[in-house]
């Protein structure tokens, strides 16, 4: 069962959304957060919400600006405006999902998983689960290295990616390179799952050790053996979310 939704950015575009409603009982809500230059369809977005309502979470996912069904241009993001539109996405769901609550899960894949990091005290949760995240949000700069010299001297390049062309902006590769994650793990104050391929050949399970570190109690580790960074395999994200799921299950009731 999946309800398309739209909502207003931070920045003023729309962002085009799908919510995948339970079919039977709901134990309850939770906000998913997408890949770097990935979106709402992209498989792990899809299939960990699918999978995720089929266990009872309702899901919110979103596309960031400027890409899949959302307005805007991508290069007008950051992780500061992605963080700022997680926490809106929160807040259109208290307002038309959950009755005035805020959801209570946020998960996120990749650049998505340091994102629900950042904004989940702003965004009412009461969980967060990071999958495959890298621990420093800079870490995005090494897809796009070799156009950093052009941006910061032109003020934009032309980036194609994963079939797209996505506009590069100075004010991006300076707002990715000062995001600073480290504190706000520190001070998250929330249960932390972390789920990590250790052959992750995109994000390193480096990084998983470092946010674990940087986490405190109550946090957990899962590693998701045998899983690409994308997790595009057959049933890798359903695995993922059936993990989420059983953690989830305590902070998922009411307040």
């Amino acid at each position: 069962m999946a309800e398309r939704v739209t909502f207003a950015s931070s920045t003023g575009p729309r962002l085009a959304g799908i919510v995948d409603r339970p079919e039977g009982e709901v134990r309850g809500w939770g906000l998913f957060a997408h890949g770097f230059t990935l979106g709402k369809d992209s498989p792990a977005a899809a299939r960990i919400c699918k999978q995720l309502a089929a266990e009872g979470i309702g899901m919110l996912r979103f596309d960031n600006l400027g890409l899949g069904d959302s307005e805007g241009d991508w290069g007008d993001g950051s992780f500061t405006v992605k963080v700022a539109d997680t926490v809106l996405a929160a807040r259109f769901m208290a307002e038309h999902l959950t009755h005035g609550e805020p959801p209570a899960l946020l998960v996120g894949h990749s650049w998505g998983g340091a994102a629900v990091i950042a904004a989940a005290q702003e965004a009412g949760a009461r969980a967060v689960a990071s999958v495959c995240a890298p621990f420093d949000p800079s870490h995005a700069e090494h897809q796009y290295d070799d156009l950093v010299d052009q941006v910061l001297a032109e003020g934009n390049a032309v980036w194609q990616v994963g079939g797209k062309r996505l506009n590069l902006k100075r004010g991006m590769v300076e707002d990715v390179r000062d995001a600073d994650l480290d504190h706000r793990i520190a001070d998250l104050g929330l249960p932390l799952l972390i789920m990590h391929s250790p052959t992750d050949r995109v994000v390193g399970i480096e990084n998983a050790s470092q946010i674990f570190a940087a986490a405190r109690h109550p946090r957990s580790f899962v590693a998701l053996e045998g899983s690409d960074h994308l997790l595009t395999a057959p049933g890798q994200a359903q695995r993922a979310a059936r993990i989420v799921s059983a953690w989830a299950d305590p902070y998922l009731g009411p307040r």
